[in-house]
């Protein structure tokens, strides 16, 4: 044991000295940069790198993805040419882009049936004193290949490049100085002035300045067209696919939106009138003309008789001028398709307040609106308002004479005295309503077909007020007219249902008349036809032939002015 402790004695100070060789030879290995490998408890080293101080790493370069491409969105392309009323009616939803050119386009609106999409209604129009009613697809076509019509003078057709782009699209290039490229503001204007003339514009630009001409008998402001069997319609087609509803607008002409108002002259169911009705029938008067009445949506019909009970048997030959219908005639104002009455007429006090009463008491049983005459002044000043597909109008009248002839007051029925400062406050409101206002007269009458200085005054202060249709009930011959783009006015229209031609001063003219035919669309007067018609006896009135027609409307434009 003494031998053992002896021994390590000699050896510790060599193995000491191991262990400090040892130890200085694992340290300048470190320092001299060497790889140490510590172990890491998992079996496996992680290596370190040291740096001198002087040594700088490289960065590490991070590999760079090419980024995806955004896919475009799609688009539509629509011609710049296209009618302003179709691009204003388009509605791109969320997602749906307007292309810049159609060969980068999802989707293409073209003139064509490839891919019907769209209708778009076009009419041939004139200026509004235009005798020329109709004329064929086959006038028209000759015209744009170059065989210019006679009846126009042989002036070229009018239209704006628009509508020139979609029938070049439709017939190819029209020949020659066939057609004429006109700025839409200076259409019109150009139109009257060249007068023969003729032009071609949608639906949309139509205005009571225009004369709105048949095309093989077919016309857009008729009740009952058929858009797709006319043939100035022009098929749009959608190409690339299918867009929701709503994106594109399909028509410019939609039946519910229209309203047709036939406004008519004197109805006074006496005398000669009332004796032939008791010979051939209640409804005989209205034989030839009433699907001009009955097709209308709103008939208006002045009558300025009251209704009697009692009241004496017809003679043709009456002297006085105090006048009565038996109440059985009313048949006929029902058989016409009345739907609103004009009492502002001389007649209507003839037989005393119960008779006004009497007969305003038919007229509600039938639910017939009145205006301009009543129970009482009030009633009686009051503007009607009615409403159809939209279109709002308001019917207001008067009896310009006044005196005896206009007896409504406070207390008592009757027809009502004008009051212009009262009405034209009543046009007015009804105006900034929305409610297109209609004036009546019953006025001063007279047998020329030159308007009386005193109408002219009258009506103009209703226009200024801003009246949409001023007409006026009291002729007993036609008159003339005046049309601005705010308003249409027909000084008189002459008789509807009576007698007053025989001992007229002017038996020739007094034999004819108007029923005028307005239209109207979205809430706009957009055009009046004039429907003319004679007396072949003195009930009873028919269409007038194609050269009696001619003839009044000469004489009536001429009369106006134009």
């Amino acid at each position: 044991m003494d031998g053992d402790l002896s021994t390590m004695k000699k050896i510790l100070p060599w193995i000491l000295l191991i262990g400090a060789l040892l130890a200085s030879f694992f340290f300048l290995q470190r320092t001299l940069g060497e790889v140490f490998l510590p172990f890491t408890g998992t079996g496996t080293a992680t290596p370190f790198i040291p740096v001198s101080p002087s040594q700088t790493l490289a960065p590490t370069e991070i590999p760079t993805v090419a980024p995806t491409p955004t896919p475009e969105p799609p688009s539509l392309w629509l011609d710049p040419a296209f009618p302003d009323g179709f691009q204003s009616r388009v509605a791109l939803p969320p997602g749906l882009v307007m292309a810049s050119s159609p060969d980068q386009a999802t989707y293409r609106v073209a003139v064509g049936d490839e891919k019907p999409h769209s209708r778009w209604v076009y009419a041939l129009v004139a200026p509004f004193p235009t005798v020329v009613d109709e004329v064929s697809l086959q006038d028209v076509q000759d015209a744009w290949a170059g065989e210019l019509n006679p009846t126009f003078s042989n002036s070229p057709l009018l239209m704006t490049d628009s509508t020139s782009y979609v029938f070049t699209e439709l017939w190819g290039e029209p020949a020659a100085g066939a057609i004429r490229v006109v700025d839409a503001d200076d259409l019109m204007g150009l139109a009257w002035e060249s007068r023969p003339s003729w032009a071609l514009v949608p639906f949309e630009d139509l205005s009571p300045r225009w004369k709105v001409l048949s095309v093989d008998g077919a016309s857009p402001i008729r009740k009952g067209f058929e858009a797709e069997r006319y043939p100035l319609t022009v098929t749009f087609s959608l190409l690339g696919g299918k867009l929701g509803d709503g994106v594109l607008p399909t028509t410019n002409h939609d039946p519910e939106k229209k309203t047709t108002l036939v406004m008519t002259g004197v109805t006074a169911l006496v005398r000669a009138t009332a004796y032939t009705m008791e010979m051939k029938s209640l409804t005989y008067p209205a034989q030839d003309i009433r699907p001009w009445l009955v097709d209308a949506d709103i008939t208006h019909i002045s009558n300025e008789i009251p209704f009697v009970k009692g009241c004496p048997y017809p003679d043709p030959n009456q002297k006085g001028l105090e006048f009565c219908s038996d109440p059985r005639y009313i048949e006929l104002l029902e058989h016409v398709g009345t739907d609103i009455v004009e009492l502002t007429g001389d007649h209507f006090g003839d037989w005393g307040a119960e008779a006004m009463l009497y007969t305003l008491e038919l007229y509600d049983q039938r639910g017939w609106p009145y205006y301009g005459g009543g129970e009482n002044r009030q009633q009686a000043r009051k503007p009607v308002i009615l409403e159809h597909h939209g279109n709002r109008f308001g019917f207001i009248g008067c009896n310009a004479k006044g005196g005896g002839y206009a007896k409504a007051s406070s207390d008592y029925p009757g027809a009502v005295a004008c009051d212009f400062e009262y009405m034209a406050d009543q046009v007015r409101t009804l105006k900034d309503e929305g409610i297109m206002p209609i004036v009546t007269f019953q006025h001063l009458e007279f047998y020329k077909y030159e308007a009386l200085p005193v109408l002219v005054q009258d009506a103009g202060r209703m226009t200024e007020a801003g009246a949409v249709i001023v007409s006026g009930s009291q002729a007993h011959q036609p008159h003339g007219l005046e049309i601005d783009e705010g308003s249409f006015v027909h000084y008189g229209l002459g008789n509807l249902f009576f007698d007053q031609y025989a001992g007229s001063p002017n038996v020739s003219e007094t034999r004819k008349a108007f029923v005028d035919r307005h239209v109207f669309y979205d809430g706009r007067h957009i055009s009046t036809e004039l429907l003319t018609m004679v007396f072949v006896d003195f009930a009873r009135a028919r269409p007038m032939t194609v050269e009696e027609r001619r003839d009044l409307l000469q004489r009536t434009f001429s009369a106006s002015g134009w």
